[in-house]
């Protein structure tokens, strides 16, 4: 980079021109002539020393280099816009409608029993949750917010990790007594095992050791309802495959003194016109701060048992005082 100051006017315009891929849809949007547009996108380049876009007859198309730039003029972006939003909630009311879209794990389980106080707190705020497995596309209007279980590969989406769900086994005490626990992972095959339809998809991606319980498991049960499969459970139907968090929600289940079956990242996805609506930048927030709560340590990097919760709260309140 030259000793030029980094302009972000010039970020800006460029944040236009990638998300339309067209220098003139950029220019008829912002109110400026095509050379104005073509002008700053060029200085930019000269400042960064990098070509961002390549250009053609179709329109532009991002650069490797553009890419890397787009993702960190996004974050710059959503921190121009949480100033805004600070200073505009000490005297303008937020409201409007903004639809979240989670899968049948984290959006009944963690989402929904957070949703009354957030609704106390900003009851203007209208809240439409979609329970479905497929990724929703926050670019064409289906959502405003996705939590997902794969990372997004198109740029102009802005993706915020916010943690790991961590699968692991569980059992009644009833099916315990009646057929004893496996030893290890792999004495799955001698049990009635309980499976998210979801979770199929997932264990091409789980670690090799585990994926081989696809072919070592004839599951007794594949259903896209975590609520019927901890039932089934419950009842004695079999051991269930669930996300260690839900643990406090079915004190009846009992969580098997096992390693996890498998740790699966999560995302929560969002457009740039999205985070630049002061109630989307107000959700977004919100389910940020969800995941950053003591009793969100399910979500972290490392495994932490049901067994092993109260030990670690303890030292987490132990730290923080």
């Amino acid at each position: 980079m030259n000793d030029d100051q980094l302009d972000w006017d010039k970020l800006r315009v460029f944040r236009i021109v990638a998300e339309l891929s067209s220098m003139s849809a950029a220019s008829a949007r912002l109110g400026e002539s095509p050379p104005t547009i073509g002008r700053k996108i060029d200085d930019l380049e000269a400042c960064l020393g990098v070509q961002l876009l390549v250009r053609s007859t179709r329109g532009v198309e991002l650069t490797e280099a553009g890419k890397s730039v787009l993702r960190c003029a996004h974050k710059m972006a959503d921190a121009a816009d949480f100033v805004q939003l600070e200073a505009a909630g000490h005297t303008a009311k937020i409201e409007g409608p903004i639809t979240i879209s989670t899968g049948d794990g984290i959006g009944p389980y963690w989402l929904g029993p957070r949703i009354a106080k957030f609704q106390k707190e900003n009851p203007l705020i209208n809240l439409k949750l979609v329970v479905k497995e497929e990724p929703h596309d926050v670019l064409d209007g289906e959502t405003d917010i996705a939590i997902q279980l794969t990372e997004p590969k198109n740029v102009d989406v802005v993706a915020r990790r916010l943690g790991v769900v961590h699968y692991m086994t569980f059992a009644s005490e009833s099916y315990l007594k009646e057929h004893g626990a496996p030893g290890s992972l792999f004495e799955y095959y001698k049990h009635r095992c309980l499976l998210h339809s979801s979770y199929v998809q997932q264990v091409d991606r789980w670690a090799p050791r585990v994926s081989e319980l696809r072919r070592m498991i004839d599951f007794a049960m594949v259903t896209n309802s975590g609520t019927l499969i901890a039932q089934t459970c419950l009842a004695g139907g079999g051991l269930a495959i669930l996300p260690s968090f839900i643990a406090p929600t079915f004190p009846g289940l009992v969580p098997l003194d096992l390693p996890e079956v498998a740790p699966v990242q999560f995302w929560m996805c969002y457009s740039g016109t999205v985070s630049r609506l002061p109630r989307g930048r107000l959700v977004i927030d919100w389910i940020r701060s969800i995941f950053d709560t003591p009793d969100a340590v399910w979500f972290r990097d490392e495994f932490v048992h049901p067994h092993e919760m109260k030990k670690t709260m303890k030292l987490i309140q132990s730290a923080k005082s």
